[in-house]
């Protein structure tokens, strides 16, 4: 197919017509329409039909048009993809998953030094189930998996954990609800309206057993795969809620909530997943590098 002539009828289809299309086109309208005649020919059907002084499409041209809608479209979309101005370097490609088991704050906070970088990067991220962003990981459609648990040998893929950092839990919960609470903390839990992780959060376990070891019994309300969901929640005083204590400040003066109490047996962990067993992507080292520098070392 001559693309050049698929873009003469593209632009009198827009156009409405001949005689205009040839304006925008810089051409004489006798070799616009001898153009498309020869298009025509070689689809084997006329694309336009004459409706008074102007052209409407042919059932096979409105065809014709929307696959030449989606031609053009991908075109520009390869030109704004590959092609650089002169002396531009190409930015570096970092392609990210994050386990939605994974506080949104804490994920900003681990990506955020990729963005940082002097060299430009092009990160994508992509949310989703621990294991089915391991199996991308494999077939290596991602460069790195962000979650709160490691890779078992299990799962029989070669992947490596790289250690980010851990945290201890608080528990919080907007001040009308706090002053509800009977006792101090832990006690006041006790029968007390609770939001919780779903049962794939690696936080979720350890929370079981920490209520069963103070004998607290707290009156269920919802369970949530999203934390930013079950904060929102919180925010609005339907149950007190965990999140990791290195974002305590962050998640008060975000959310309006109080921190009624503090757990160290309750540690949520971060790793890095890699396919390679020595970090050599720059945006990973640079990930690793700043959650232990910085983010979990207080």
């Amino acid at each position: 197919m001559n693309f050049k002539h698929l873009r003469y009828f593209w632009t009198v289809a827009k156009a409405g017509g001949v005689v205009r299309a040839s304006e925008q086109l810089h051409t004489t309208p006798q070799t616009l329409s001898g153009q498309i005649n020869q298009l025509e020919e070689w689809l084997g059907h006329e694309l336009f039909r004459k409706r008074g002084r102007g052209l409407e499409l042919t059932s096979e041209g409105r065809v014709a048009l929307g696959y030449a809608e989606q031609i053009f479209a991908l075109g520009d979309a390869l030109e704004k993809s590959v092609r650089l101005s002169r002396g531009q370097a190409k930015p570096l490609e970092f392609r990210v998953g994050v386990a939605d088991s994974i506080a949104k704050s804490v994920a900003y906070h681990l990506l955020e030094p990729a963005l940082g970088m002097p060299q430009q990067v092009h990160m994508t991220c992509q949310e989703g189930k621990f294991p089915d962003l391991i199996a991308q990981l494999s077939l290596h459609k991602l460069d790195l998996v962000l979650a709160d648990e490691p890779v078992s040998r299990k799962i029989g893929v070669k992947a490596f954990n790289h250690p980010l950092g851990s945290s201890g839990m608080s528990f919080l919960c907007s001040p009308a609800l706090r002053a509800e609470l009977a006792g101090d903390f832990p006690q006041c839990l006790q029968g007390a309206p609770m939001l919780i992780q779903g049962p794939m959060s690696s936080v979720r376990q350890q929370l079981d057993h920490w209520f069963n070891k103070y004998q607290l019994q707290p009156r269920l309300v919802g369970e949530f795969d999203d934390s930013a969901l079950m904060n929102a929640f919180g925010r609005e005083g339907r149950g007190v809620f965990t999140s990791p204590t290195v974002l305590d400040e962050e998640t008060t003066a975000q959310f309006g909530v109080e921190v009624i109490g503090r757990s160290t047996e309750l540690v949520e962990e971060f790793f890095a997943i890699s396919v390679e067993r020595r970090i050599t992507h720059p945006c990973v080292a640079a990930i690793t590098k700043a959650a232990k520098a910085d983010l979990f070392a207080k």
